[in-house]
């Protein structure tokens, strides 16, 4: 098994391994891959792994109709920390 995140593969373990984490404290984000082509400056091909978090912080991203109490935005946990 490689440690090398910008493969095919290797972007796939962190895909999944990010999803995992953050679904389990309950916060819904969004992960695609890229193919980014050969790069040059790396001599080789890369795999780019790109999600809707901001600042490392998820987004909540639902449908409409998903009123799920136990669902929270990063937001809402960064207020639950600062109001204790």
């Amino acid at each position: 098994m490689s440690n090398d995140l910008c493969t095919p593969e290797g972007a796939r373990r962190l895909k999944q391994r990010i999803e995992a984490y953050w679904a389990d404290r309950g916060y819904d984000i969004n992960i695609e891959l890229v193919d980014a082509g050969f790069m040059p400056a790396m001599r080789s091909a890369r795999t780019d792994v790109r999600s809707n978090m901001v600042n490392g912080m998820p987004r909540r991203q639902s449908a409409a109709n998903d009123s799920t109490p136990d669902r929270r935005t990063a937001n809402d946990r960064m207020q639950e920390l600062r109001s204790a």
